[in-house]
């Protein structure tokens, strides 16, 4: 049986189911990440297209074009970041969405562009559960 992971956005507008496997839960530092999730660190988890259904009353997130390849996504009322959803068939959806994160396969293992964090702030990636 798949595994079925849920969430949605602070006012519930946009609402995702996503099934299957989790794929390259990390966290990033980038620039373009502190500025869409509002703090230094966003962590991620990917899935491909067909995983993930849009099945709140807003359907379907609202898209900013953030780069050549990926737009950003978020909730049109709550302004909420949703994650980002790549030209290729991928979505990335923020762990903080995620109805129950605390999932172990969501743990993210590693780390990007930890040289744009501040040097006060540290990510420690752990392997326990």
């Amino acid at each position: 049986m798949a595994k079925t992971y849920q969430g949605g956005c602070l006012c519930g507008n946009i609402r995702f189911t996503a099934t299957g496997e989790a794929k390259k839960p990390h966290t990033c530092s980038c620039k373009m990440c502190q500025r869409h999730s509002g703090s230094i660190t966003q962590c991620w988890v990917e899935f491909s297209k067909e995983q993930v259904s849009w099945n709140g009353p807003g359907g379907e997130p609202t898209l900013w074009r953030s780069s050549d390849f990926s737009s950003r996504s978020f909730c049109p009322i709550c302004g909420s970041t949703l994650g980002a959803i790549d030209d290729a068939p991928v979505i990335a959806l923020a762990l903080g969405v995620f109805d129950s994160n605390n999932r172990k396969e969501l743990r993210p293992d590693s780390h990007s562009y930890q040289s744009k964090a501040p040097r006060w702030w540290s990510i420690g990636i752990n392997a326990e559960t």
